[in-house]
């Protein structure tokens, strides 16, 4: 997987932020969800890479990125923290202003980047999720039961770091698995990167800090931009998957119009993990919109 691409690891404030980069062009970085690492686009990578520098990294608390111990209110695991990050690896590898193609978690981190970092942010595309805010507050039994993770693992530590830790395969298998096309969309390879990760000392805190800051203080960061009017102000292509919960529980491009001025988007016949399950509908539906911006 990522054949040609360079590894680095970044210092990103309180942390390393691990990349792989590869590819020439303009700048697109890459951001994975949960439970997963940058290991998601390896069936998009070589392609996306013969038309822009691809940058594909870590999440704090993921993969082989740094994996700090949570704070009280859980500020460095917020979106900002995290977005933070990303804007200070893109920054050491050069590249002030970029692209960004983000999906499930790694969107939450896009869409905070976008707000926060406008001069930063050329074109967003997000993958299969809608605004955090209005999922929380538009909870029903449908989205409860297909996303019950997100509210166990904001429970107090160490309870779902322990429960994971005790066997990171099974949580991954039925995690992973239990969406609407279960294990197929992932290769051997991929399956036993994203298990190695998960296993890392620390893993499974990062995992749950990151869902404790979005269940508290990135729903303040949500709040107050609505109520100053802030907005994500790049263009903005929204994608998700008419099989997956997204799009049966809410109605994304509608939710998404509500925070960004200048948003498209469709569902794909796909479930939750697009770029694994679909990637060359992904690449035909991405492209057009990515290159758009490029070339202008």
């Amino acid at each position: 997987m990522f054949e040609g691409f360079t590894q680095h690891r970044i210092p990103c404030g309180d942390v390393e932020i691990h990349a792989v980069v590869g590819g020439q062009g303009p700048a697109l970085l890459l951001l994975h969800g949960h439970p997963q690492t940058h290991v998601i686009w390896h069936k998009v990578a070589a392609t996306l890479a013969r038309h822009f520098t691809v940058v594909a990294t870590d999440l704090r608390g993921y993969g082989d990125s740094g994996k700090p111990a949570g704070l009280p209110d859980h500020a460095n695991y917020s979106k900002r923290s995290m977005a933070q990050d990303q804007v200070t690896a893109m920054r050491a590898l050069g590249f002030e202003r970029f692209l960004v193609m983000a999906h499930d978690r790694g969107a939450r981190v896009a869409h905070r980047m976008a707000v926060d970092h406008p001069d930063a942010v050329q074109r967003l595309v997000t993958l299969d999720i809608a605004p955090t805010l209005a999922m929380y507050e538009q909870t029903s039994l449908q989205f409860a039961l297909a996303y019950y993770h997100w509210f166990f693992l904001i429970r107090p530590a160490p309870f779902p770091e322990t429960l994971i830790e005790a066997d990171p395969a099974l949580y991954l298998r039925s995690t992973m698995g239990s969406r609407s096309a279960g294990l197929a969309p992932f290769t051997e390879a991929a399956m036993a990167e994203y298990l190695r990760c998960l296993s890392l000392p620390g893993a499974a805190h990062g995992l749950c800090e990151d869902y404790r800051a979005s269940a508290s203080i990135d729903l303040e960061h949500d709040r107050a931009d609505l109520a100053a009017g802030r907005k994500v102000e790049c263009g903005m292509l929204a994608l998700w998957g008419e099989q997956g919960a997204v799009g049966r529980c809410f109605a994304p491009l509608e939710e998404w119009r509500k925070v960004a001025r200048n948003v498209s988007g469709k569902s794909l016949p796909c479930g939750h993990y697009m770029a694994e399950e679909m990637p060359a509908l992904l690449l035909d539906e991405t492209l057009p919109f990515l290159l758009g911006a490029a070339q202008g």
